[in-house]
């Protein structure tokens, strides 16, 4: 069996063992935060398979992905539905009420909760989470607050990088790893 290369510090394990629901933003954390506009002035959007992938992983071992957007859109739409993800508020720049809602209609708290952002937006999510995470192109702001900078940029694998995270916090990660050899 292979014996996994990816390392997180003990007290970051420590602090995502809770965690039962992780927030994302799409701009900026699941994109590369770049707003492309076709002729007809649709916005289209770049999404990484690594991401997605964790994602997905993250579903099969009992942890919730959440979708939090300031944007909405049909391209976000499809992606998140041919991922499963079925806890989604979009279209929304006061996140925090939104995450409380979701945290409600799962019945956790805050306490079971990590997040992912890269802008103003995200800070009071990113506050009240057990555990903060950020790529690394993010506000200032941001970093400052969040628990983990992530080598992979967005867009670019940096979701994964913190699916990647909680799984090995749940003892997940060297099981799917397994699931390879």
């Amino acid at each position: 069996m292979p014996a996994p290369v990816l390392r997180f510090a003990p007290e970051l394990l420590l602090r995502a063992q809770p965690v039962r629901v992780a927030f994302f933003d799409v701009d900026g954390v699941l994109t590369d935060g770049g707003l492309y506009f076709s002729e007809a002035g649709e916005t289209l959007k770049r999404f990484h398979t690594l991401d997605g992938h964790g994602l997905k992983l993250l579903q099969r071992h009992g942890i919730v992905p959440a979708v939090i957007s300031g944007r909405d859109g049909k391209p976000l739409r499809q992606r998140l539905e041919a991922l499963g993800i079925t806890q989604l508020r979009l279209g929304t720049e006061d996140k925090a009420p939104a995450a409380q809602a979701i945290l409600q209609s799962l019945g956790l708290d805050w306490a079971q909760a990590a997040a992912m952002g890269d802008d103003w937006p995200d800070l009071p999510v990113m506050r009240n989470a057990a555990i903060a995470c950020a790529p690394p192109g993010a506000h200032d702001e941001v970093r400052a607050i969040a628990h983990h900078i992530t080598v992979r940029a967005a867009g670019e694998g940096a979701a994964r990088e913190f699916c990647d995270l909680l799984l090995m916090a749940h003892g997940a990660y060297a099981a799917e790893l397994d699931k390879t050899a």
